[in-house]
């Protein structure tokens, strides 16, 4: 199904399935947590591809199990039921090639900003000798601004500051996949919108696969190539939305009719999802 067309950087966006050879693959996954009332569903039958390079954000209500997919992702869990793979093979367990940032940048006070991004360093396996560390360091706190804060204490920096030094951690041992968890959640509007722009400035840079957990919508357009949509806890797919590939955003990007058009949609399709509207009647 397509939308009617409009006009600028936004126009043509569809809504696609499924498919096709994938990086991260995900087929009727089932998950439920142990509760002294008995089992308590998360998922039921959530499917999800994500390819190769592609940046998938992925919201719905609230509860619906959007953290537990990350956490299956990134092999810090197993599912009941499904298969959860990358690049073709069983998730088992963690995985040296997935890097994550949260909602809680989690810096380590005792350290310096260097010294919180070179941590991965000194746990993942890698081949890097000391300079090299330090000179990757040093280029990723350039590329988010942060050049000349490599000795400051993370209590010397704001929120949005923190947050870009937690996404040079997240990328200094260059994984295949970066997991974002609401990074940009408990910041202000004006320092969040900043930081998505970063985020554009670094794909560029840092070849990755990103799957994005938001609640904030206009953060999924803004900053995903898809929207995947997941229904209420327990949670399934519901409905996947792609957004163009139309070279560099900017702001001025989300307050286009098509940008406005797609904000629609997604807001509709989360009424869905919260049983606040009906569910659309397939036609022939």
């Amino acid at each position: 199904m397509m939308a009617a067309p409009g006009q600028g950087p936004w126009r043509g966006f569809f809504v696609l399935g499924v498919g096709m050879q994938s990086k991260i693959h995900i087929e009727d996954v089932h998950h439920s947590y142990t509760t002294p009332d008995g089992p308590l569903p998360v998922l039921a039958g959530l499917t999800l591809d994500v390819q190769e390079g592609g940046f998938v954000a992925v919201v719905g209500p609230s509860g619906c199990g959007k953290s537990t997919l990350t956490r299956l992702i990134s092999g810090l869990m197993v599912p009941d039921q499904g298969l959860v793979a990358i690049d073709g093979q069983r998730v088992k367990g963690p995985r040296s090639t997935v890097g994550m940032a949260f909602q809680n940048p989690v810096l380590l006070e005792w350290r310096t900003i260097m010294d919180n991004i070179l941590l991965p360093l000194e746990i993942v396996p890698n081949k890097l000798g000391k300079s090299e560390r330090i000179e990757r360091a040093r280029y990723l706190l350039s590329l988010v601004g942060l050049s000349g804060f490599e000795d400051k204490r993370p209590s010397e920096l704001s929120g949005g500051m923190r947050q870009r030094a937690s996404l040079c951690r997240a990328l200094v041992h260059s994984p295949d996949i970066l997991i974002l968890d609401e990074p940009f959640g408990a910041l202000d509007a004006f320092t969040r919108e900043d930081l998505w722009q970063t985020m554009h400035e670094v794909k560029d840079q840092e070849p990755f696969t990103g799957v994005l957990i938001t609640h904030d919508l206009r953060e999924s357009i803004f900053l995903a190539d898809q929207v995947v949509v997941l229904s209420g806890r327990p949670a399934k797919t519901q409905f996947t939305l792609d957004v163009p590939n139309t070279g560099p955003r900017d702001l001025e990007h989300l307050y286009t009719p098509e940008a406005s058009e797609m904000l629609a949609v997604l807001r509709h399709q989360i009424e869905i999802a919260q049983h606040r509207a009906p569910a659309e009647e397939e036609t022939a």
